[in-house]
């Protein structure tokens, strides 16, 4: 069967499947999160007044502390006043208890970045049942081809009504879209990207960062595309991510697109070093 990506071994309690591509791994755990923020509509103080908008705060079990729940299924960060770049992060697969540590990792390590940057962050909710054997009930994004093919236009749309709603509570469009995604976020990323899923639905990605995972699978850049800067980041101490990663780096370099290998001496998972490089990078190659 074809496959998007080789099948890892990734966690003693499972066995991998023939059917799954890349590793099920979850993020590395972090401290404890707090309970669901409380419903909240804060004005933007900050914001010239011509484009102040109401910043909503959803309360919603998907976000931590210190990013707001856009909507049931979506956290967000919002940027400074005036920047219109958007960053959209794909987590690892994460448990569907109220708090988890993998939730925490990603949502943390996202609100940093983009803080950081001045940008706004955008963290969609993978859906269940796309899991391991072992976490079916976890929420994740699809790796194996049936699995992509069955669901990846309703995932990419529900990003483009994410996406134009927070254009509306800014007061204007994003100029740029970024695609960034660890672990078993980073697997589906790599498809999309290899494919031009994102670019043929309508949601034009501007730069790709997959971060502790993804793989090439097989797959070749389809001829024709707009060269786009992609960020391949990987620890060194990951035992199961860098073979892939590195794979998917020479994909692109082969099709002459701009790429940056960014190896670093960490574990499997989500780290803030690997956001900050990759948005100084597209900022950079697209000058």
């Amino acid at each position: 069967m074809h496959r998007f990506g080789i099948v890892l071994s990734v966690v003693a309690a499972c066995t991998a499947s023939e059917h799954r591509v890349g590793p099920a791994r979850s993020e590395p755990a972090a401290a404890a999160t707090r309970p669901p923020a409380p419903v909240a509509s804060v004005v933007e103080a900050e914001a010239p007044a011509e484009a102040r908008r109401e910043m909503v705060d959803v309360r919603t079990e998907w976000c931590v502390d210190g990013v707001r729940g856009l909507d049931e299924d979506a956290c967000y960060v919002p940027g400074k006043p005036g920047d219109r770049t958007l960053l959209v992060y794909l987590h690892g697969i994460v448990p569907p208890e109220r708090e988890s540590p993998q939730k925490t990792t990603v949502e943390g390590v996202v609100r940093e970045a983009a803080e950081r940057a001045g940008i706004t962050a955008l963290i969609p909710r993978g859906h269940q049942g796309l899991g391991p054997t072992f976490a079916r009930s976890w929420w994740a994004w699809p790796t194996a081809p049936d699995a992509h093919t069955r669901t990846v236009d309703g995932l990419v749309a529900r990003w483009s009504t994410l996406k134009k709603k927070l254009e509306a509570q800014s007061g204007a469009p994003f100029t740029r879209t970024y695609l960034a995604g660890s672990s078993n976020g980073a697997y589906f990323l790599a498809a999309l990207a290899l494919r031009g899923d994102c670019d043929r639905l309508g949601f034009p990605v501007d730069g790709y960062a997959a971060i502790s995972g993804g793989a090439p699978g097989g797959l070749a850049v389809q001829a024709g595309r707009t060269r786009r800067p992609v960020y391949v980041g990987y620890g060194l101490y990951d035992a199961e991510s860098p073979g892939g990663a590195k794979a998917l780096a020479l994909t692109f370099e082969s099709a002459h697109w701009p790429v940056k290998r960014a190896p670093h001496p960490l574990g499997h998972g989500a780290h803030a070093v690997y956001l900050d490089e990759a948005l100084a990078f597209f900022d950079v190659s697209l000058r």
